[in-house]
């Protein structure tokens, strides 16, 4: 063998479809998010016989797969009906009313909205939508700065299904009561890949993104590794893609063991969830205790307060629980003579998914 043949040409590549490696590829088969997906379905399926369907609630951590199943399903449902309308909006994308009904007539190949208000939109959306059934999708939801849309929507769609997705179910302790009240939602959980899952999400990516076999199975394992201790199966599909684009960047025939090493020390550290995608009430708490380290809660509760509008002690809780969840702040249980207390400290984050 000479010492050229296991080099890559510059007309070749590792990469049979690298767009299958992007976050918002949609596969044709969703593995283990089958019974999700059936349930997603079960509440769409009142709309076929000319009812409302069950609103829902999807929720789970970053990277468990809940907007690529209920895409899934979505896309299923196009093809499967022509008066069932679905329509899908990202939240952190479209995060006010008025964007989020601009985006509908968008979809929806309404072309009137220069200089109208939201009310003046919104009346030529219901009239449009009730000529047809609609299945809501509201991805990123807790991103959403108002929720005047959904009480809209429940309130003047005739025939609909709202689907919610979010990161934390907790959030909506702090919607809106007039809309809480009026969804009543089902909550459909994610709860995050384990290990075999994780391998078997990333066997299917490398099929699909790869030609048959440039992965060394040394490589393939460490990019499961690092993605399984992450809890994110899209940190993992991030690593496919790296390791690929070290290896060719070292005309390698194929991914090494060293080239998933390269990539995954890349990561290190990171966060799946940033500061910036927290609403700006979370901000200025998580800045309250950042500048207040390892204080008491009832301390930072006094400080959050000042110059505020009425803030009661629970809805306060329940931020700080928020925070913890998505791993800003560490809690830890005192107890001393004064009674037990809860001590909040801030968490060092250092690199953010998007960096690589």
């Amino acid at each position: 063998m000479g010492v050229f043949d296991n080099m890559l040409h510059d007309d070749q590549t590792l990469f049979k479809n690298v767009n299958a490696l992007d976050f918002d590829f949609i596969p044709k088969i969703i593995p283990y998010r089958e019974e999700q997906q059936r349930r997603i379905a079960t509440a769409i399926q009142p709309l076929f016989s000319d009812r409302n369907g069950k609103n829902s609630i999807i929720y789970g951590l970053p990277g468990v797969g809940k907007t690529v199943a209920c895409r899934h399903v979505l896309k299923e449902l196009e093809e499967k009906s022509d008066d069932i309308v679905p329509v899908y909006i990202n939240c952190w994308k479209k995060n006010t009313s008025y964007k989020i009904i601009i985006e509908i007539c968008e979809l929806i190949g309404y072309k009137f909205t220069h200089n109208k208000k939201t009310d003046e939109l919104f009346k030529e959306v219901v009239r449009l939508l009730n000529k047809k059934k609609i299945v809501f999708v509201f991805d990123e939801i807790d991103k959403a700065e108002d929720h005047d849309f959904l009480y809209m929507m429940i309130e003047e769609i005739y025939r609909k299904c709202i689907i919610l997705i979010t990161n934390f179910k907790s959030f909506l302790e702090d919607m809106d009561e007039r809309v809480r009240s009026r969804l009543v939602p089902e909550f459909i959980e994610f709860k995050p890949y384990d290990k075999k899952e994780t391998r078997g999400i990333l066997k299917q990516r490398i099929e699909y993104a790869f030609y048959p076999n440039v992965w060394e199975t040394g490589a393939f394992e460490k990019v499961t590794e690092k993605s399984f201790s992450l809890k994110d199966v899209r940190a993992g599909i991030q690593l496919l893609k790296d390791c690929g684009d070290i290896a060719e960047s070292k005309s390698s025939k194929n991914i090494k063991k060293a080239h998933a090493e390269e990539a995954a020390k890349k990561m290190d550290g990171i966060e799946i969830i940033k500061s910036t995608d927290l609403k700006n009430d979370e901000r200025d708490l998580l800045n309250i205790i950042k500048n207040n380290p390892k204080n008491k809660i009832g301390n930072l509760f006094n400080a959050y307060s000042e110059g505020r509008s009425k803030t009661s002690y629970k809805t306060f809780q329940r931020k700080i629980k928020s925070l913890d969840e998505k791993g800003f702040v560490k809690l830890t249980k005192n107890k001393g003579g004064g009674g037990n207390t809860t001590i909040v400290e801030y968490k060092e984050r250092t690199k953010k998914l998007n960096e690589f």
